[in-house]
């Protein structure tokens, strides 16, 4: 049994760590306002973007003229997975939630032949990925100075993954991220980007007429949204990821506490019994003179 010192010693590390996991769910809470304001903000914009790339998607089709981005290179042979995780840790299953989902296609696609290449953004997705995965990988990017999402940031994201598809390095491109829905409820999704993929659905019931065509307005909005639907999956990680933590600092503070009281209980039976046991002493030293 541990003593006196050693249990006093654990309390007081224990309350410690309850001070530093209150203070850091405090401050996931207030970065969990903005990015949750900035994800729910970009969302109407993402679905207008789509509307209008799947009514152009629509008139196009797969005519000889439609962009490479639209009608892909005519293979499915080589998968490019972008596995998009956070840079630090301490966000409950924020980051195994997405890397799961990326293993579950990753098993998918080597079953059915493909060849697969994993591009990551975020440490701690190619920290969980490398031992298994890491023949796969083709590339990495840091975003660990990154304070806050910007649309820059999805930008040169997107630019990495154009270059590879117009190099010819993949046929096709799928975003691995978590869809924020509230602070305990994250979506891990898997979202094809190229081909680029609408739902026809979201098409917009006005009929418009394009100019110069529709062909040449796709070609130069595609890029744009790719961009756009990595800005989107970007702003959706950062406020899950801020609500993940604040729900894990939570459970952490609450756990603190509970081991506190436990272990305080014990300190002081303990320290009853050390107090009993000398005045035992005391008193049969008294009788014995």
């Amino acid at each position: 049994m541990p003593s006196l010192k050693d249990l006093k010693n654990r309390i007081s590390s224990v309350k410690n760590t309850r001070k530093i996991t209150k203070a850091m769910q405090m401050v996931s809470a207030a970065k969990l306002r903005r990015a949750q304001d900035a994800a729910e903000a970009a969302r109407p914009y993402a679905e207008r973007m789509a509307s209008v790339m799947a009514g152009l998607a629509a008139s196009v089709g797969t005519s000889d003229g439609a962009p490479r981005l639209l009608a892909g290179t005519g293979a499915d042979k080589v998968h490019l997975l972008v596995v998009m995780t956070s840079e630090r840790g301490l966000c409950g299953g924020f980051n195994t939630t997405i890397v799961r989902l990326a293993r579950a296609k990753i098993a998918e696609l080597l079953a059915a032949g493909k060849t697969v290449k994993i591009l990551t953004v975020g440490k701690k997705g190619r920290e969980q990925m490398r031992r298994e995965y890491g023949q796969y990988f083709v590339g990495h990017l840091d975003m660990s100075d990154v304070k806050r999402v910007g649309y820059e940031n999805a930008r040169h994201v997107a630019r990495d993954i154009l270059t590879r598809f117009d190099a010819g390095d993949c046929d096709v491109v799928t975003l691995f991220y978590n869809r924020f829905q509230s602070v305990i409820s994250q979506v891990p999704t898997a979202q094809q980007v190229i081909p680029a993929h609408f739902d026809a659905s979201e098409a917009l019931s006005v009929v418009y007429d394009y100019e110069p065509s529709e062909e040449g307005i796709l070609a130069d909005l595609l890029p744009r949204a790719v961009a756009t639907q990595v800005f989107t999956a970007l702003l959706e990680n950062a406020a899950s990821e801020q609500g993940a933590r604040m729900s894990a600092m939570d459970n952490a503070t609450r756990n603190a506490g509970d081991m506190i009281n436990k272990m305080t209980i014990v300190y002081n039976r303990s320290r009853q019994a050390a107090i009993t046991k000398e005045l035992i002493e005391i008193i049969s030293g008294a009788e014995a003179l």
